[in-house]
């Protein structure tokens, strides 16, 4: 399966989930697999304002750019739309008593966070994610390719 962006949206099999499971560490294996929160203004990738990509930090896949990014005041890094829509799954949450979306990668399940209908124009969306989540890629500057697919540059 393949996105309109041109990503391989495979699954990892199990040996390469546990492969990539080892190279977290243990905030992110906490958000990621157990759909842990990070504290708000903590995130290391809340102030960054250069151009590139955010990845899923479990699999690389491209879900965020910087062009997309907004300042929420909410405490975590927030976007207005996807890198491509089939890159996000999104989940009914009722966790907490609250009804959310929770936002997962859409090629390894890793939680990236909630998304809300309180953003800004163009879509009024709010993707509200952890910075432990993602790993950032700076423009012109190869993408993580942690499950040797060959996938291409910021």
């Amino acid at each position: 399966m393949t996105s309109a962006s041109g990503f391989d949206l495979t699954p990892p099999d199990d040996d390469q989930r546990e492969r990539l499971i080892a190279d977290l560490d243990p905030e992110a294996e906490r958000i990621l697999l157990a759909h842990g929160t990070e504290a708000p203004f903590c995130g290391g990738l809340l102030d960054e304002k250069r151009a590139g990509v955010f990845c899923c930090r479990l699999c690389g896949l491209p879900l965020f750019q910087t062009k997309t990014k907004f300042e929420s005041g909410t405490g975590w890094p927030s976007f207005d739309r996807p890198y491509d829509p089939a890159h996000i799954r999104e989940i009914r949450d009722t966790s907490y008593g609250m009804v959310r979306i929770e936002t997962r990668c859409a090629r390894c399940d890793g939680h990236q966070g909630h998304v809300f209908p309180d953003g800004p124009p163009p879509t009024g969306q709010r993707y509200c994610i952890n910075s432990a989540a993602l790993t950032f890629v700076p423009e012109g500057e190869a993408l993580p390719d942690p499950m040797g697919r060959g996938e291409g540059a910021a």
